[in-house]
């Protein structure tokens, strides 16, 4: 909009000119672009790349575009997410890890800095209308609150429209749900029908429509980020259904399928094998029949959510093709990582137990098996199904080999590709996607964005490649880092190492692979050529050094989240005054293991009136206070494993009154809880063991989060009465926290 008066002012209208304002346009016949973001998707996990899966709709974007053979991502999630929005290295633009911690670093902040311009800052400058649906876990998430800050929230970072949740993961069938900068509730229940695959494809829809009603001729970003394949592994009942009894074969020949699919595809050459199983992983044939049908259940969920979530996915390119925009959008699909090996090798009905370092097995999850799927699980699988969704590769994500790092990869641009349905091989990595896009749509990284100046961009496109299945890779070089595990590509060559936590950086083993004759990292030749080695080693160093990884970090930060002075869940004291909006488990303030006292002032005038006062867990685990027939209820779920419910031992007076949950920590993990009523005792249980995590589910006040955490109960009410705050003090017994607060 220009700010030039060109008209005429005079003493009145009719003496004077009118210069209407500019109404802006998109920039005329510029391709729409979505980026597709599935979630520890391993390499062979969809239809077009080697599965058994149903993912018609995901395979459809290959007929209409190219498979990319040679594609690599950071191993994890956010960071994968990082480098994808601005076409920079991860520890650069201050990822390194994962948005749940700060780190301490400049290349761990948790969050991307604003240095670092994200594709819908740079296209909305250029006259794109962008949104974003799904998956975020690109701001801190202790931030992912309804107070913010919001900076780093789709909205602050470019996007116009948001829809979808901020953490790592959530439940698919209990969302926790953010429209723009607000947090929403879920618009419908399991038992209506409801899957967040099916509201993310609507949410995405709606938006395309609504900008077509008004604005038909402005481009698009839409940035489509799905839940699948995360745990926890849910979908609905008829597509569970659909897939029982697909993988009684077992993880073993299913990896044998795959390749052989792969090889005919011409994703993989016919010189491929299958590398060993990877440590911890049990040949099928030794599993018992009943362990055999505990990981058959799991790995059908896993199908399900992922077909399921394709079939969601379809919704979005119907209306694409009823419009007919389909031809000049670009559609790029990726996974952020290689499958996950997120709890036990086992697999587990229960991943709060993994957090907690609890071990499950066959004989305990079985006692879950008509759960393993539905609105009542929260599962991953075993290790022998990871390994076949990296089918060819070794590892899992978090890891630098293949398994962690080469992930599946679909450009499809129907008006823009000839050779359709074709398979490339050049080495791209997740930086070189937004330097293609911006070729492909003319656009450059400005120098400042927002008054504050930019750093280059990391990436290369890849776009010469789109008619040159032949050519070579442009891209000469590409460092990994996570965890301390590391690996570096250049030329063809990989050269890579498996790091032990608390080992000597130094002195660990690498390998050494000529990729491009290897596709599966199967013959080291470390010992064969030293030389190339030594010379890989130290191209890794300057590149690490180029892009702000050091220092190297080994720190165990997703166990035991770090202490850091002034966040929300470090206060000594925490006051909360309903109605409030959840608080998120990165917010909730740190009662584990530590003495504490949660202290609620209520107002009733019925003793009728009862339901929930404080909830932090779900059936999973965690805890929650209750008025439960006129008594007062703190139940405590130990990940599952077992239940307690202490029950004052007198009724609640009428009137304005205030319950007190005490716990007095008596040893690592373990405390007394006394109940007290306007402070008389009202009861009193030792806990012998209690959780280092307490929670993936929210902190809510006077109301039950879905999946309430006592098993026992389908439902638990609001309260009906009125709570008129809520405090929280923490006290100075932590073994490792913050101090200088005593408890009365």
């Amino acid at each position: 909009m220009t700010s030039e008066f060109r008209g005429h002012i005079g003493r009145t209208h009719h003496e004077s000119e009118r210069d209407y304002a500019d109404i802006p346009s998109g920039p005329a016949g510029k391709p729409n672009v979505i980026y597709v973001v599935l979630d520890d998707v391993g390499y062979s996990d969809l239809g077009c790349f080697g599965s058994s899966i149903d993912t018609p709709n995901f395979d459809s974007l290959a007929d209409n575009g190219l498979r990319y053979s040679n594609f690599h991502t950071t191993t994890l999630c956010s960071p994968t997410r990082a480098c994808l929005l601005t076409g920079r290295n991860h520890h650069s633009v201050g990822m390194r890890y994962l948005a749940n911690a700060d780190m301490g670093w400049p290349s761990g902040r948790g969050a991307i800095s604003h240095r670092a311009g994200t594709l819908a800052e740079m296209l909305k400058l250029n006259g794109y209308a962008t949104y974003a649906v799904g998956k975020w876990h690109l701001a801190p998430t202790e931030n992912a609150n309804a107070a913010g800050p919001f900076d780093q929230w789709p909205l602050g970072r470019g996007f116009e429209r948001f829809y979808g949740f901020m953490n790592g993961s959530t439940d698919q069938f209990h969302p926790e749900l953010c429209q723009d900068n607000q947090q929403i509730p879920p618009p419908a229940t399991p038992e209506q029908g409801y899957h967040l695959s099916d509201d993310l494809s609507d949410r995405a829809v709606r938006y395309i429509a609504d900008k077509m009603a008004i604005w038909p001729d402005k481009p698009f970003f839409l940035y489509l980020c799905y839940g699948a394949g995360h745990f926890p592994h849910q979908a609905p009942a008829s597509t569970l259904a659909k897939y029982r009894g697909r993988f009684g074969h077992g993880w073993d020949e299913e990896r044998v399928q795959r390749l052989a699919r792969q090889k005919a595809m011409g994703l993989v050459p016919e010189s491929t094998e299958l590398p060993p199983p990877n440590l911890g992983v049990r040949a099928w044939a030794e599993l018992s029949p009943e362990e055999r049908e505990v990981s058959e259940h799991m790995q059908e969920a896993y199908a399900a959510l992922l077909g399921h979530t394709d079939a969601a996915f379809g919704r979005v390119l119907d209306f694409l093709d009823r419009t007919g925009i389909r031809d000049n959008t670009i559609i790029v699909l990726i996974s952020d990582n290689g499958a996950s090996t997120d709890c036990d090798p086992d697999g587990t009905t229960n991943v709060l137990r993994w957090f907690n370092r609890l071990p499950e097995d066959y004989a305990v999850s079985r006692d879950r098996l008509a759960e393993i799927g539905t609105a009542r699980s929260s599962g991953n699988y075993p290790w022998g199904w990871a390994q076949a969704s990296n089918t060819p590769l070794k590892l899992y994500k978090s890891f630098t080999h293949g398994g962690g790092v080469r992930d599946p990869m679909i450009f499809s641009w129907p008006s823009g590709i000839a050779d359709k349905g074709e398979v490339r091989s050049q080495f791209t990595h997740v930086t070189d996607i937004t330097p293609t896009i911006m070729q492909l749509c003319g656009v450059t990284a400005p120098e400042s964005i927002n008054g504050v100046a930019q750093m280059p961009i990391h990436g290369e496109s890849f776009a010469y490649s789109f008619d040159a299945p032949d050519a070579a890779t442009a891209k000469q070089s590409q460092y990994f880092e996570m965890y301390g595990h590391r690996s570096i590509w250049h030329r063809g060559w990989k050269a890579v190492t498996q790091h032990k936590a608390g080992d000597d950086f130094d002195s660990e083993r690498w390998e050494l692979y000529h990729l491009d004759e290897d596709f599966s990292e199967l013959r080291d030749l470390s010992v064969e050529k030293p030389e190339k080695l030594a010379e890989m080693k130290e191209r890794w160093w300057a590149e690490a050094g180029r892009y702000d990884v050091m220092p190297l970090d080994d720190s165990d930060v997703l166990f035991k989240p770090p202490y850091r002075p002034g966040a929300p869940r470090w206060r000594n004291e925490c006051s909360f005054f309903p109605p409030i909006s959840s608080v998120p488990a990165e917010a909730a303030p740190m009662t584990q293991d530590v003495s504490h006292r949660i202290s609620i002032e209520i107002e009733r005038t019925d003793k009728n009136q009862g339901g929930a006062l404080v909830c932090f867990g779900s059936c999973h685990g965690g805890y929650a206070l209750d008025i439960v027939a006129n008594r007062l209820v703190y139940t405590y779920n130990y990940a599952g494993f077992e239940v307690t419910r202490l029950v004052s031992d007198r009724e609640i007076p009428l009137g304005k009154t205030t319950v007190v949950f005490d716990f007095e920590k008596t040893g690592t993990l373990k405390g007394r809880g006394r109940l007290t009523v306007d402070g008389e005792p009202a009861g009193e249980h030792v806990f012998e063991r209690t959780l280092l995590r307490l929670s993936l589910s929210p902190l809510t006040f006077g109301r039950s989060n879905a999946e309430p955490v006592d098993p026992d109960r389908q439902t638990n009410p609001d309260f009906s009465g009125r709570i008129l705050r809520i405090d929280y003090a923490i006290a100075d017994d932590r073994e490792v926290g913050p101090v200088n607060l005593d408890v009365d």
